[in-house]
C-alpha cells in the first residue's frame, strides 16, 4: 500500500531480467512484496534465510549417492525456482555470498562440475539490514554489481499505515490471483528488448556514466556492466509506459535506482548519499532536446 513506485521499478526489473537488492529495516513488507510479485505472475517462490552457517550446497544443491540405485543424484537446491527471495543476504559469509554469482549472472549452476542451466524467468531480490552490523558480512563490489537496481521503501505514510491496520482484519493474500501464464511473461520480456533509441538518447546516457568516472565526489565510477543495466532498465520503462522507443526521461527516472550501488566515494556512503549524488549529475548533465519521439 502506498508503494506503487517500488512496485513500478520491481516490474521493470523483472522485464530486464535483473535483480533488485532491497536495502530496508525489518518489517517494512519485503517479504510481502516479494510474495505478492510472484503470486501475480504465478511463479513459483523461494524464500532463503541467509545465516553465517548457511553453506553454498544450501542453496545451489548438492550431489548425494543414492544407496538403492547405486548412483549419484542431485538434490536441487531453492535457487531452482523463479523468484528468490534471499532474506538478510549480507548475513551470509562472503563465499556463500559468492554462491550466487553465477547464478544471477550467468543464470545457471555448477555442482561437481557439472552444469545445471535455470528456467527463465529467474529473479533474485535480495534484502538487508543498512543498519545492523554485528554478524554480518558487507557485499563484495562483484556482488553488488550484479543487482539492477539498489532500493528502499521506506516508511508509509499516517493515512497507508491506517489501511494497513484495517487490513490485518483478512488475509489478502488470498485473495491475489494470477493474471499473466508463462509464455505471455517471456514475450514480454523479448518486447521489452525491442525498444529502440536515438543516437542522442544513447549519447545522453554514455555522458551520465562518463560523468561517474570523473565525478569529484566518486572514487570509483559505473563500469560497462552499469552501462548497459541503465540502457536495459530505460527500455523497461518506456515498455511499461506503452512506447516502443527510449526518452532522456527514461534515463534520468532510472539513473538514480540503477547506479546509486556501482559508485564508490572510497568512504562508503549511504543509500540516500548515493541517490542524492547521482541525481546530481542528472541534473547538471545537458538533456537533448530533439523530436526524439518522431522515429
Amino acid at each position: 500500500m502506498g508503494k506503487d513506485p517500488v512496485i513500478e521499478l520491481l516490474l521493470i526489473a523483472f522485464l530486464s531480467e535483473g535483480h533488485i537488492l532491497l536495502e530496508d529495516l525489518p518489517g517494512m513488507g519485503k517479504t510481502m512484496l516479494v510474495r505478492s510479485f510472484s503470486k501475480t505472475l504465478d511463479l513459483p517462490f523461494k524464500r532463503i534465510q541467509f545465516t553465517p552457517d548457511l553453506l553454498p550446497g544450501d542453496i545451489t544443491g548438492v550431489s548425494f549417492y543414492n544407496q538403492k540405485e547405486r548412483e549419484f543424484e542431485f538434490r536441487e537446491g531453492p535457487l531452482f525456482s523463479h523468484v528468490i527471495l534471499a532474506d538478510e543476504i549480507n548475513r551470509a559469509t562472503p563465499r556463500t555470498q559468492s554462491a550466487l554469482l553465477e547464478a544471477m549472472e550467468e543464470r545457471q549452476i555448477t555442482v561437481d562440475g557439472e552444469t545445471r542451466i535455470l528456467d527463465r524467468p529467474f529473479m533474485v531480490l535480495a534484502t538487508q539490514n543498512p543498519i545492523e552490523s554485528y554478524g554480518t558480512f558487507p557485499l563484495p563490489e562483484a556482488q553488488m554489481d550484479r543487482f539492477l537496481m539498489r532500493l528502499s521503501m521506506g516508511y508509509p505514510s499516517k493515512e497507508e499505515e491506517r489501511r494497513i491496520l484495517l487490513n490485518t482484519l483478512e488475509d489478502v493474500f488470498d485473495t491475489i490471483h494470477a493474471v499473466f501464464e508463462l509464455e505471455e511473461l517471456l514475450s514480454y520480456i523479448e518486447e521489452s528488448k525491442k525498444v529502440s533509441a536515438k543516437k542522442e538518447v544513447m549519447d545522453y546516457l554514455l555522458d551520465l556514466v562518463e560523468k561517474t568516472r570523473n565525478h569529484e565526489k566518486i572514487s570509483v565510477g559505473v563500469s560497462p556492466r552499469g552501462s548497459i543495466a541503465l540502457f536495459r532498465a530505460s527500455q523497461a520503462k518506456a515498455a511499461v509506459e506503452g512506447r516502443s522507443f527510449m526518452l532522456p526521461e527514461d534515463v534520468q527516472h532510472m539513473a538514480p535506482f540503477v547506479l546509486n550501488h556501482r559508485i564508490s566515494s572510497g568512504m562508503g556512503q549511504s543509500l540516500d548519499e548515493s541517490m542524492e549524488i547521482i541525481s546530481e549529475i542528472v541534473k547538471e548533465t545537458k538533456v537533448p532536446l530533439e523530436d526524439l519521439e518522431a522515429l
